[in-house]
């Protein structure tokens, strides 16, 4: 698929943004959080990443060691993106490929990625 340019947002639509992604990028993690919620995630610089006007006062959900900032609209409680660190410590933003429009989700081949053991 290589890197493209994307909207998504949340289901109300009180959320949105733009990002570039490379949905051959992907993984599925197996952490509690995002097993639960059936995240697809790919991962983007900040500079990719630009929230739209709109809904700013986004619920935050931390747990473990609290590096990932679950981000989710307190309308329709949708996490459609994350901001956290990388390993390396460099800012960067989780983006939920489920939550970006017009995505065949199947057409998506995730890597599996074991959180859990973190």
């Amino acid at each position: 698929m290589a890197q493209q340019s994307y909207k998504g947002g949340c289901h109300c639509g009180k959320v949105s943004y733009e990002t570039n992604a490379d949905l051959d990028r992907t993984i599925a993690c197996n952490c509690s959080i995002c097993s639960q919620r059936g995240l697809v995630l790919t991962f983007v610089e900040p500079k990719d990443f630009k929230l739209l006007p709109g809904e700013r006062d986004l619920a935050d959900y931390q747990f473990n060691k609290k590096t990932i900032h679950h981000l989710f609209c307190p309308a329709c409680g949708v996490e459609s993106f994350a901001r956290g660190k990388k390993p390396d410590g460099g800012e960067m933003v989780a983006v939920n490929a489920r939550c970006l429009d017009g995505v065949d989700i199947a057409a998506v081949k995730p890597q599996p990625f074991d959180g859990k053991s973190l």
